[in-house]
Formats: structure tokens, sequence, C-alpha cells
């Protein structure tokens, strides 16, 4: 049995999500000297559009990723979300139409 095309789709983008996630880690890492918890969580903090402000990228190389990660990160974390969601709304959906076709008429 292979696998459906939107299986394919969906599953390239929660790679997708966590790809960025690893490049911004191992990025802030290195450029920063942040653990890898505070890279983890600058991260997700700036991908989710939060941005408590309380790390923020110190050096000018860090300052100049960041613009590009947030930029390309931010789409592209909300395209795959995106993409999940239809996902799952229309899984769900099927399921339903299953259930409701499977059902015996009873007003016969």
């Amino acid at each position: 049995m292979g696998v459906s095309k939107r299986t394919y789709i969906v599953s390239t983008a929660f790679a997708l999500v966590i790809m960025w996630v690893i490049v911004g880690m191992v990025s802030y890492h290195y450029l920063e000297n942040w653990t890898w918890v505070q890279s983890l969580y600058f991260t997700t903090v700036t991908l989710t559009t939060i941005g408590y402000g309380d790390l923020h990228p110190t050096t000018e190389a860090s300052q100049l990723f960041t613009v590009f990660y947030i930029i390309f990160g931010v789409f592209s974390v909300l395209g795959a979300v995106s993409i999940i969601g239809d996902w799952r709304i229309t899984r769900k959906a099927e399921r339903k139409q299953l259930r409701h076709e499977s059902k015996p008429d009873k007003t016969t």
C-alpha cells in the first residue's frame, strides 16, 4: 500500500517545521553561545511570533541571520501549519462521511 499524495505533503510540511527549528537552534547555539534549551526557546518564540524579548540576538551576525530566519521561517511555519490543519479537518470530515454512509437507512 503506497503513501497518498496528501500524506506525503503533510509529512513534508511537518519535516520542514522540524528542520527549521533545528536550523535555528544550531545557529543560535553557535552565533550567540546560548545553551541548546535557550536556542530552542528563542527559536520557538521567534517562529510563533510571540517575541517575549528576554533573549535577543546581540551580534551583528546573529541579527542578520535573524532577519532572514524570521522572514522565511514565519512564512514556512505558517504554511506548514496551514497544510497540517487542512489535512486534519479534511480527515475528520472524511471519517464523519464514512460513518454517515455506513449507517443503515431507517426510513424504510
